[in-house]
């Protein structure tokens, strides 16, 4: 990260406003055309001073998240997440449809804590139907495997680094802070306000007709 690096103060490293600015500019962009196309960005923020930040600017943007534990496979191999979140629903289902009044007060039990497990492993993606086209990180370091997965299946990752990452990895880099709270509040909110009213272009195809 030495080149968004402006210099040392106090033996802390900080960061070159105008670098990041321009750089938080491009990712904002390329999230923006990605919501424009009618793609997902897949958030994901498990570090325990992001989660709530991370989940609630997904949500405003209607997008999926995890802020949990990042299960393996979630985008290498998604056709066994998708079946995880297809059995989530049928159980849903079948609660609320009284198909579990057959069953003795433990299968009960048993039953619904199955559910409410995956609800909680699962309650962030489970509208995702197939692979996002972007997935933004807010900790490089935490949440390595969401960034090595991304990079597996060629999913273009967003993510803020900090001055000790290094940021191979990465495709649209966010020089900043990643630990406090604040920097992420203000890098989440004006992802949010800029993202927010992006809307997905329909595209009109006029057919032309040919004269005899």
């Amino acid at each position: 990260m030495e080149q968004y690096i402006f210099g040392t103060r106090n033996g802390i490293h900080v960061f070159d406003a105008e670098k990041t600015l321009k750089k938080l500019e491009e990712a904002l962009f390329f999230m923006g055309r990605v919501l424009a196309n009618g793609g997902k960005i897949l958030f994901v923020g498990t570090k325990p001073a992001a989660k709530a930040i991370v989940r609630e600017a997904a949500k405003e943007l209607n997008m999926p998240y995890v802020v949990d534990r990042w299960l393996g496979g979630t985008m290498t191999n998604y056709k066994t997440i998708s079946k995880r979140i297809q059995y989530l629903k049928e159980l849903e289902e079948q609660q609320k449809t009284g198909q579990w009044d057959k069953f003795t007060k433990k299968e009960q039990l048993m039953l619904r804590r199955k559910m409410e497990k995956l609800q909680a492993q699962l309650s962030g993606i489970r509208d995702l139907n197939k692979l996002p086209e972007a997935v933004f990180v807010s900790d490089v370091k935490v949440d390595n495997i969401a960034v090595r997965e991304g990079n597996i299946t060629k999913v273009p990752v967003v993510a803020i680094c900090d001055t000790n990452m290094n940021p191979v990895a990465i495709n649209y880099v966010i020089p900043a802070n990643d630990d406090a709270s604040s920097s992420l509040k203000l890098l989440m909110g004006t992802i949010v306000s800029n993202l927010k009213n992006v809307k997905p272009v329909v595209k009109v195809v006029e057919s032309k007709t040919k004269e005899a």
